[in-house]
């Protein structure tokens, strides 16, 4: 049996239905065109999930148009090829000593964060002490970047994309304190399910037989939730790919920005480009 809440603005929860009924709802669900229903009837077959409904994108690009963006700083990406990304106003790629940024001037928050590990720089990770001090980027413009107030009082955290526990040297451990690295992120998942994701992440490098190239980043889908007078965006999902070119082999870790979000099983490379619409590794046949 399932309870059935009526109303696209979800009303009241009375009626009940048998399994013939869920088949129904099931078939009504995926004719739908209206999201806000759909949302409801997924809450209604799915009961105690704590997921957002996944984002509708374009396609990924099946070729970089333009120039390499990360021209001074390829080291980053497999093969020296940056993500394809569709082109958006106010992209910025954005060049640190331990990992890159493609920053989107409209969120306040980067498209995605790029780092290549392994034994040997996690091991100098290891020695660095944490500073928290975190930082407006000047490298954007004003009305381009988040700033520290818009963060304060806001109920979320400042959460890395490139972790502060993966900077080799006391230089890439204070760059990775900008905020043009940090999403608002939920305090509970940011030290809870994505803090795990982000040490076993390392655990894996630890053993892996040479580099490691990981690329983290928010998906925004219906929710348009802003924090602070710069309007920066809150991000209805993060993501963390992984891909040790050694096994060549790569998979993503995808999690709700919610209090209430558990860690969940990692997805596939392939699932992770059809979520986002972006091709991550490009020339690598993956």
């Amino acid at each position: 049996m399932v309870t059935l809440c009526a109303g696209v603005a979800l009303g009241s929860c009375s009626d009940t239905v048998t399994d013939t009924g869920k088949e129904l709802v099931r078939f009504v669900q995926t004719v739908l065109t209206s999201d806000a229903l759909r949302d409801k009837l997924n809450e209604v077959l799915n009961p105690g999930t704590a997921t957002a409904p996944l984002p509708a994108v374009q396609a990924p690009p099946t070729a970089r148009q333009g120039a390499e963006p990360f021209a001074a700083c390829p080291q980053f990406f497999a093969s020296g090829q940056s993500p394809w990304v569709h082109s958006q106003p106010m992209q910025r790629p954005l060049c640190f000593d331990a990992f890159a940024v493609l920053h989107n001037g409209n969120t306040k928050t980067p498209v995605f964060v790029a780092q290549k590990l392994n034994r040997q720089s996690l091991a100098q990770a290891a020695n660095q002490q944490r500073t928290d001090r975190f930082f407006a980027d000047a490298r954007l413009p004003q009305a381009e970047r988040a700033e520290l107030d818009d963060y304060r009082r806001s109920g979320f955290s400042r959460g890395h994309m490139a972790p502060a526990g993966d900077m080799p040297t006391a230089n890439a451990m204070a760059q990775s304190f900008s905020l043009a690295n940090m999403v608002p992120q939920s305090e509970q998942h940011n030290g809870g399910p994505w803090a795990k994701v982000e040490q076993d992440t390392r655990h894996y490098v630890r053993r892996a037989k040479g580099d490691v190239f990981v690329i983290t980043g928010p998906v925004y889908v219906h929710s348009r939730q802003t924090i602070g007078d710069n309007r920066v965006w809150v991000p209805d999902y993060v993501f963390k790919l992984v891909y040790d070119v050694a096994a060549n082999r790569a998979w993503a870790h995808w999690q709700a920005n919610r209090d209430d979000t558990t860690a969940g099983k990692p997805i596939s490379y392939q699932e992770l480009v059809k979520r986002t619409g972006i091709e991550f590794l490009p020339g690598l046949g993956l």
